[in-house]
């Protein structure tokens, strides 16, 4: 039972590279339990806690909390704090960030004008896709049938479309404008 989290990052490490979960036997080999029972045993305290499940012919699949991610303490961009060692909970990104997975889709972004609002060209903005939006909110708008994503602003009683970056003109729409979805998060990889 010590060694289950070290179980658990070696199964999601093979789920990683193979994007399925290995047999009972294959588990054994991974994580070094040499019975049979041993390995039911472990598999049977990861389904109680979540992060396994069996499908309907008895293959294994990750659970609710298999991707579930260590959520440590803050951490100071200033001077340094101490750190704390108490155990981290889990967060799994897909929950945190997709609240209505029917409705969400991945765009990456192009070009630089949001950069000051911290979107970077290469960026993956989560869009949570809906018709209409509030004034401030970050969307992805339609015009004359093309995509751009600016922060929706209000001028004069009329809707614009403002760029975060000052290189760039406010699009202030003469035809129709249409709302796509709005941007609910993002991430991106450093390499």
């Amino acid at each position: 039972m010590a060694n289950d989290g070290q179980h658990l990052a070696r199964l999601r490490d093979y789920y990683a590279r193979h994007r399925v979960l290995p047999s009972y036997a294959r588990i054994g080999a991974l994580v070094g339990l040499n019975s049979k029972a041993s390995v039911a045993d472990l598999v049977l305290r990861l389904k109680a806690e979540g992060f396994v499940e069996s499908t309907p012919d008895r293959r294994l699949k990750p659970g609710k909390r298999f991707f579930d991610r260590p959520l440590a303490e803050s951490v100071r961009t200033g001077l340094p704090s101490p750190a704390a060692d108490s155990s981290p909970e889990g967060l799994s990104i897909d929950e945190y960030l997709v609240a209505h997975p029917s409705k969400t889709v991945l765009i990456t972004v192009k070009g630089d004008s949001m950069i000051d609002a911290g979107i970077h060209p290469g960026d993956v903005v989560i869009i949570e896709k809906r018709t209409s939006a509030n004034i401030g909110d970050i969307v992805v708008a339609i015009i004359d049938n093309e995509f751009t994503l600016k922060r929706l602003h209000k001028e004069r009683g009329r809707i614009v479309l403002k760029p975060e970056n000052k290189a760039y003109p406010v699009i202030r729409p003469k035809g129709d404008l249409e709302i796509f979805g709005v941007v609910v998060g993002l991430f991106r990889k450093y390499r």
